[in-house]
């Protein structure tokens, strides 16, 4: 995939946006894209990119001259209580790239189908949220997915399942403290690690289906104290003890992750997209991660 005359520009380029934008930059795209604050922008346009602030209720200064140019545009900016910021700000004028934009994606999420009693979800299942995160996803899904019809743009949508990686990992968690082994009978998530997020963008950039939605998750959904208790024993450490969800100490935040269980399917990324996940697995992903986390 040859980068030459390419402009990636991300509606918030935090932890997975850097991650496809750094791919990207090695093979020859110019990278473009939003924070919140004057001291980030300074750190990424010393490295190079072009930074722009952006926030709900802060649009672009100038859209017209912070898209110029855009060939691939990245939206991971979550919906807030008044929906998608993105959208309501600039959506008009994410409209007008649709000539020269080749690949355009929106980050959702598995949240989108809500709880499913442990039972399997493809790309094909009825999205039936049941947590206010995932309804907002919904209606933002809907929102690109009908500008994106009106305007002839090239959408691909992109549902998540819980990220972890360099810095975000249940290793950080037993070695400060802060991990907790929740044990709720039935209770699995589907995860991904942060790199193959990446390897799965751009894949899709090298093979575009607008319109498409693909699931992105590794091969095996797992109860979270699983991966608590692998990441103690990759340490060395006993595990932290076995907490009965009734009983934990959870803000409503993490308390709602827990009102969702579900194995998600990554099977259209393998098979439309041709992906190898680096770590098909929690276990190879926290194997790589120990030298960053350890200093080993």
């Amino acid at each position: 995939m040859n980068g030459d005359g390419k402009r990636l520009f991300c509606f918030g380029l935090g932890y997975s946006a850097a991650s496809l934008a750094h791919r990207l930059r090695a093979r020859g795209f110019a990278i473009a894209g939003t924070c919140r604050g004057e001291e980030k922008a300074a750190r990424l346009r010393a490295d190079g990119v072009e930074a722009y602030l952006f926030g709900e209720g802060r649009p672009l200064a100038d859209p017209a001259v912070a898209l110029a140019g855009t060939t691939h545009l990245l939206l991971s900016v979550p919906p807030g209580a008044a929906g998608d910021p993105v959208f309501a700000a600039h959506g008009e004028d994410i409209a007008r790239l649709a000539p020269r934009l080749e690949w355009m994606a929106y980050l959702s999420t598995t949240g989108v189908y809500g709880d499913r009693g442990g039972d399997w979800v493809t790309e094909e299942t009825p999205l039936a949220p049941t947590t206010e995160r995932g309804h907002r996803r919904l209606e933002a899904e809907e929102a690109w997915r009908a500008l994106a019809a009106r305007a002839l743009l090239p959408l691909h949508i992109f549902r998540l399942a819980g990220i972890y990686g360099p810095g975000r990992n249940q290793l950080r968690g037993v070695l400060d403290g802060t991990a907790k082994r929740i044990v709720k009978p039935g209770q699995v998530f589907s995860r991904i690690h942060v790199d193959d997020i990446a390897a799965v963008l751009e894949a899709s950039i090298a093979h575009p289906h607008p319109g498409a939605a693909y699931n992105v998750c590794d091969d095996e959904p797992a109860p979270p104290q699983d991966v608590v208790a692998h990441a103690a024993h990759l340490l060395g450490r006993e595990p932290p003890p076995e907490i009965e969800f009734a009983r934990a100490e959870l803000s409503p935040m993490a308390r709602s992750f827990y009102a969702e269980s579900k194995r998600v399917s990554n099977r259209r990324i393998r098979e439309e997209l041709g992906v190898e996940l680096c770590y098909p697995t929690y276990r190879e992903g926290l194997a790589a991660l120990m030298a960053d986390e350890t200093g080993q």
